[in-house]
């Protein structure tokens, strides 16, 4: 299985319910990463997609604890446990888990590869992905420096140790 965030240096991935930055650059990783594949969410960060509508495309899968919540076009499961039954058939390289912080949370262990933008700056931040620097994740890919609206940063993939 697999993740998919942007952080900046500090591993903030986002403030207020939003992403730190948008950087088409990035969207547009992230678009081709995901598309015809898996992705995972919780249900605020499907509603902080365009229109808060599912990512065309792609199989959205959101996680809530609502269980009245509905939402044309996902698959809404009520727990971790819920969304490995339904990911089951699945080919575990197709899976990505996209956010917010809690979902990373819950599926760290089970993700093997990460996908990490990583921004050379800082931002004001209230919610943030585990570094994986520090953990002893390897980088086995980086792109050349990227630069967009003043901002400098770089694609990464990280394995598990």
């Amino acid at each position: 299985m697999n993740a998919i965030v942007i952080v900046d240096k500090n591993w903030a991935i986002g403030k207020n319910g939003g992403l730190l930055v948008h950087l088409p650059g990035d969207l547009k990783y992230y678009r081709q990463k995901t598309t015809g594949n898996i992705i995972v969410v919780g249900r605020k960060t499907l509603e902080s997609f365009p229109g808060g509508k599912p990512l065309p495309d792609r199989t959205n899968i959101v996680i809530t604890s609502d269980t009245d919540y509905e939402k044309e076009g996902c698959l809404i499961c009520h727990s971790k446990e819920e969304v490995m039954e339904k990911l089951m058939e699945y080919n575990t390289e197709k899976i990505f888990i996209a956010g917010g912080a809690q979902v990373y949370e819950q599926f760290m262990d089970d993700c093997d590869t990460f996908y990490v933008t990583k921004i050379d700056a800082e931002f004001e931040a209230d919610r943030y992905f585990p570094d994986l620097d520090k953990l002893g994740y390897t980088v086995t890919w980086e792109s050349e420096l990227q630069q967009e609206k003043g901002i400098f940063y770089r694609f990464l993939k990280y394995s598990r140790p």
